[in-house]
């Protein structure tokens, strides 16, 4: 049974056995050719250095779906870069809404200003934060005072039904 005449028996089927002969009943191994998606798994090759840390933290906001929420709140941090320092300072936004910012300003004469710099601030908001879906901007001047809440708050028309 031995493939080689000159070798025993024994000794025929050990290297058989081994796959250092091959023999007739053995099946014939195909190379295996190599996969390119291997070489992420081998050591030394592209792709294995470590990534840094805030390009980790950007593809984990982006599988996990926080990139709008992150620039919403980037956008309202960062309200200085996008409409000026001395404009900053007499204005702040406080809420965004269905693609709507709002934006409370110290006076209504800052409000109507900021209105007329609309659409710069807009071109800012796009240019620099274009995952906080802002469609439009709504500014607002300071509330005026109620009469509708408070500890001597009626129901009803209140003391405006006397004035005339």
């Amino acid at each position: 049974m031995a493939e080689t005449p000159d070798l025993p028996e024994t000794l025929a089927t050990y290297l058989r056995l081994r796959g250092l002969e091959p023999s007739k009943y053995a099946k014939r191994r195909k190379k295996r050719r190599r996969d390119p998606e291997d070489d992420a798994n081998q050591p030394f090759m592209n792709g294995r250095d470590p990534s840094p840390l805030g390009a980790a933290l950007d593809k984990l906001a982006q599988q996990s779906g926080w990139t709008g929420q992150l620039a919403k709140e980037d956008l309202v941090r960062r309200w200085e870069d996008v409409a000026g320092a001395e404009t900053a300072q007499h204005s702040s936004p406080t809420s965004l809404t269905n693609g709507t910012l709002t934006v409370k300003c110290d006076s209504t004469a800052w409000a109507k200003n900021l209105q007329f710099m609309r659409a710069h601030i807009l071109t800012q908001i796009e240019r620099r934060y274009p995952e906080a879906g802002v469609e439009s901007v709504r500014f607002v001047g300071p509330d005026a005072p109620t009469w509708k809440r408070g500890p001597r708050a009626v129901p009803g028309r209140g003391p405006r039904d006397t004035y005339g």
